[in-house]
């Protein structure tokens, strides 16, 4: 079975309020890149992968003129796609929502919020996706309210063998200081970020520790913004996002490749998922942001990982048509999973 997670750049722009495609040559949200350009990009991606389940990151915005589900089935049917029923969790006001494809013969998957609901006042103890999270972050005694403005979604999933698991993706906040404008704010806004965002992956880690200690064959799949070392506000806090997902040595355990590379080789080269353009530097920064964590019982399935990245993958990068696709269709490269479910 191939499972993957994909951030789709501004994916909403390519389709209209009744979820049809605009294959036209309206530019999308990407720079200099048309709707139908970018769309014909992702049916190439998505036709190579050809992944039974699909985690998109940044999919179409789900609100009372627009319906998520039903764009990406839309989408699916175009490009006649094995993954072609979507489901969502909750919805959120950015217009990026976090939904998946999937094949409907090899497996089936159902939006399985776990957590208490709680009210505005919150909970301190994984309170569900869509509520308030308590926790004091900077030690002064006062507790924050956290909330996260694109709720993870939880699915169960069971396989056609039976074998039934979790996923739970995710796409944490950006530590992007945006507004700032002078070094104060971008230092003050930068630090105020990654403090939303450790508070969100411990909010998160609260779940993964509650499927881990039950049992739960479990994947965390999606953009966490954040990788071991990848900015100089971490060592304020001392772990990264990605480190508190995976969990401490006293704790039941996710394991990501690319993830413990970059952990055990700080200052050596590490695979990447994503490309940016820094206009101020005039050059391409590239990170490795998008994950695909897993617990024992998945690694134990003959898990293979791979970063569908057009320059570093071989076989992405002697395929001109593919590797021109994953260029134009998004910033992210897909992260696949292979494993024997």
């Amino acid at each position: 079975m191939r499972l993957a997670t994909y951030n789709v750049e501004w994916m909403n722009s390519l389709f209209d309020d009744e979820g049809a495609l605009l294959m036209d040559g309206g530019w999308s949200a990407r720079y200099n890149i048309t709707r139908a350009q970018q769309t014909q990009a992702l049916g190439v991606v998505f036709g190579a992968m050809d992944a039974d389940a699909v985690m998109i990151i940044e999919a179409p915005d789900h609100n009372r003129k627009r319906d998520t589900v039903a764009a990406l089935e839309t989408f699916a049917a175009h490009f006649d796609l094995r993954a072609r029923k979507a489901v969502m969790g909750f919805s959120n006001d950015t217009q990026q929502e976090i939904a998946m494809l999937y094949d409907p013969d090899v497996l089936s998957a159902a939006h399985d919020p776990q957590g208490v609901i709680v009210g505005k006042s919150g909970g301190s103890d994984a309170p569900r996706f869509d509520g308030v999270f308590r926790i004091d972050l900077d030690v002064d005694e006062t507790e924050d309210l956290v909330r996260f403005s694109k709720p993870p979604l939880e699915l169960r999933m069971t396989a056609k063998s039976g074998f039934e698991f979790h996923i739970i993706g995710a796409h944490l906040k950006s530590k992007a200081p945006q507004g700032a404008e002078n070094r104060d704010e971008v230092m003050r806004f930068s630090i105020a970020n990654r403090r939303k965002q450790l508070a969100q992956a411990i909010w998160m880690r609260q779940r993964i520790s509650a499927h881990l200690d039950a049992g739960t064959p479990l994947i965390v799949m999606g953009d966490m913004n954040d990788g071991p070392g990848l900015d100089e506000y971490e060592n304020l806090f001392g772990r990264s996002s990605v480190e508190i997902l995976l969990g401490r040595d006293d704790q039941a355990q996710l394991f990501d490749p690319h993830a413990r590379m970059a952990l055990s080789r700080k200052l050596a080269a590490m695979p990447t998922t994503s490309r940016f353009w820094i206009r101020q530097e005039k050059r391409f920064l590239q990170a490795l942001l998008d994950y695909v964590m897993v617990s024992p019982e998945i690694k134990n399935k003959d898990a293979q990982w791979r970063i569908w990245h057009p320059l570093d993958d071989p076989d992405c990068w002697k395929r001109p048509e593919l590797r021109d696709a994953l260029v134009t269709a998004s910033d992210h490269f897909p992260v696949t999973l292979d494993v024997d479910l």
